[in-house]
């Protein structure tokens, strides 16, 4: 009776991570998204008040830049721009827009009188303006970065899965000529594909566009390739 009991409780509890898993893993995936966003606005704002002279203007070409990019890509998929607009309208709409921060903007930038509580609030909004205006670019400047990436996903699982396919078929020659196996690079090649995933993936978000050249990507993706095809070459266990 006491061990039926016990299955039943692990049962329940395997149906509950079932039915919790996607809930899970989406608020996992909201807050990682939240912590990259304000990280955005943090290295805007310092590029801004520290490094270019020109301040939120240049903030504002490089959105204007990531806009030239999506019409490029536009030329070879024609769908992309409008995806890319969607995505950066879709994040700033949930920030600026379901939050009330924008209209609070335009209500404030008309010569009505208001009263007493909206004054204090439109002041504050006045002497932070420049701080709010870098974010909702930045907002922008992310989501047209994210959407990007977004549409990298395909070249790079098709790279990924050529490489596997590469890597275990040179494991299979290489067993047939009695060659040597090795967990240690085997290891090492995974995490290091993972550790570049995450620092491509964390550079476009972060970084301005006019500092990283386009070529990146295609390197990064190679990279990863090469990897997946150096961790699956030297699989150890047998399939």
């Amino acid at each position: 009776r006491l061990m039926a009991s016990s299955d039943a409780s692990f049962h329940r509890r395997g149906v509950a991570g079932i039915l919790f898993s996607p809930l899970k893993w989406w608020f996992v995936t909201m807050l990682l998204l939240i912590a990259l966003i304000v990280t955005a606005w943090i290295v805007d704002w310092v590029l801004v008040t520290r490094v270019w002279p020109d301040g939120v203007s240049h903030l504002q070409r490089s959105l204007m830049l990531e806009l030239a990019r999506a019409e490029r890509i536009g030329e070879v998929w024609s769908g992309y721009p409008a995806f890319a607009r969607a995505v950066a309208n879709g994040i700033y709409e949930l920030i600026f827009g379901l939050t009330g921060i924008q209209d609070m903007g335009r209500r404030f930038a008309e010569s009505a009188p208001v009263s007493i509580p909206d004054t204090v609030l439109r002041d504050t909004y006045i002497a932070n303006y420049e701080a709010i205006r870098v974010a909702m670019i930045g907002t922008q400047l992310f989501g047209l970065r994210l959407a990007s990436l977004t549409v990298a996903i395909p070249a790079l699982l098709a790279a990924y899965v050529v490489a596997v396919i590469d890597g275990l078929m040179g494991r299979a020659i290489r067993r047939a000529a009695g060659g040597r196996e090795s967990a240690s690079l085997y290891h090492r090649a995974k995490h290091l594909q993972l550790v570049l995933a995450i620092m491509l993936a964390v550079v476009r978000l972060l970084i301005p566009s006019t500092a990283l050249p386009d070529w990146l990507w295609l390197a990064g993706i190679v990279v990863i390739a090469l990897l997946a095809r150096l961790q699956w070459a030297y699989y150890k266990k047998h399939l």
